[in-house]
């Protein structure tokens, strides 16, 4: 039973050679701690702004079609901020924009405790947008400079996990709040002004200006048709879920706790979901992937609908089921795009079709919140099913005219955040290209 000693020297000579390379993982991960703990700051404050002004607009009497425009006004900024972030910076630096679009997020949530009206809100919901995606994409941009490709997947991994805990955090820590007063307002501003201080502290070099995205449809069309209508349905479809779940939520008559939970679970879910869905699109047609998880959305949509669910279990059930289903589906998106797109245009796609992610999220909210005040809560659904619906049916169309793509022509899928906390910059951070 004994191990002969050229056996035990090859376990040693093994074990020092893993903790070395673990130890050497570490002290290059290390420098990056600050840029992480930023981006930390800054999601947790994102998690709370974009739950606490719903929340605290229904407490005052808001209409559900004013707060949808909230999400609207969000994802008009965020799409602004991605096209013009990398001329702010290309004209005063990294820091010093990042500093700025932190340092007004925080102003502008605090603006929005000042003056509780919506059409106060919406446009300064818009600069926020700005702001988080302006702030975002600085962040990842610097963090592509400091990696390369032997723990790149280490760093996005961690980075995505960060991205999650966040956002989700961000939004679990109103459980329990008092709605009525400033203080999660304040709370948002503070997590703001934290993200600014590792960036602005820090001694890493700046890094070389931002991945510069421009919309170009034809191209996109012509790469793939069902990527392009897809992203542009799932972002009305996810942008009006996500401005417009806590409304369903409040007017069925769920106490807070619920509400909150049913804005983070689905959020969650698509997270895990991810996993077991990439791997079958990696096996499969991508597009037929598409086609079940959109058939699956469309069976918890009908949940809600025939069911009409009043209990905290059936409701978080059912959105976690919807969830896991919308969240998965923009990564299968952005995997078949790049599937079809010639050498190099990984990130372009990749930002192109996150562009028009942002147009259908401009448009969600706005037919979402009309529906929920013309029909009632459960209309929104309806209008989530519209959108998979036509999913659904355009991609079984193109599969009728368009052969499946050979296994070994296929890129891997990529788990990416949800598409409303990626920037152009995530592509690049992902695919680990040059910039262009």
């Amino acid at each position: 039973g004994t191990v002969p000693v050229s056996q035990q020297t090859l376990l040693w000579t093994g074990t020092e050679i893993a903790s070395r390379k673990q130890s050497d993982m570490t002290s290059r991960l290390f420098p990056l701690s600050a840029l992480l703990l930023g981006s930390l700051f800054l999601l947790i404050a994102g998690g709370i702004n974009g739950l606490i002004l719903p929340i605290r607009g229904l407490s005052e009497g808001f209409s559900a079609f004013s707060l949808g425009l909230l999400g609207t006004g969000w994802a008009a900024g965020y799409v602004l901020g991605c096209v013009y972030t990398p001329v702010l910076v290309a004209g005063a630096g990294h820091i010093r924009v990042f500093s700025v679009l932190a340092a007004t997020a925080a102003i502008v949530i605090l603006l929005s405790s000042m003056f509780p009206n919506p059409w106060v809100w919406i446009p300064l919901r818009a600069v926020s947008g700005f702001c988080f995606a302006g702030a975002a994409m600085i962040v990842e941009s610097w963090l592509n400079e400091e990696v390369d490709s032997s723990i790149r997947g280490q760093v996005f991994g961690t980075y995505t996990m960060i991205n999650l805990a966040g956002s989700t955090g961000g939004q679990l820590l109103l459980i329990g709040a008092d709605v009525s007063t400033a203080w999660y307002f304040m709370l948002a501003a503070i997590f703001y002004c934290l993200a600014l201080i590792p960036t602005a502290i820090s001694t890493r070099r700046a890094p070389a200006p931002l991945f510069e995205v421009k919309l170009k449809m034809l191209r996109l069309w012509q790469n793939s048709p069902v990527a392009v209508f897809a992203v542009l349905m799932i972002g009305i479809s996810n942008g009006g879920f996500g401005a417009l779940a806590p409304v369903y939520a409040e007017r069925i008559g769920l106490d807070l706790t619920t509400v909150v939970l049913f804005c983070s679970l689905p959020i969650l879910a698509g997270a895990v979901a991810q996993i077991p869905v990439g791997r079958a699109s990696d096996r499969f047609d991508r597009r037929k992937v598409l086609v079940l998880t959109a058939l699956i959305a469309i069976a918890a949509g009908s949940g809600f609908l025939l069911m009409r669910p009043e209990t905290a279990n059936a409701n978080l059930l059912l959105g976690a089921a919807l969830g896991a289903m919308i969240y998965a589906m923009y990564p299968i998106v952005v995997a078949h795009a790049n599937d079809h797109a010639g050498p190099g245009d990984y990130i372009t796609t990749s930002g192109g079709l996150l562009l028009v992610f942002g147009i259908g999220s401009i448009i969600g909210p706005f037919i979402g919140g009309l529906a929920i005040t013309l029909s009632g809560p459960l209309a929104l659904f309806v209008t989530m099913m519209g959108a998979h619906l036509l999913i659904l049916l355009f991609s079984i169309w193109r599969i009728l005219r368009r052969e499946k793509l050979d296994s070994a022509d296929k890129g891997s899928f990529q788990n990416i955040p949800p598409a409303r906390h990626s920037t152009p910059e995530t592509g690049v951070l992902a695919g680990g290209q040059g910039r262009k």
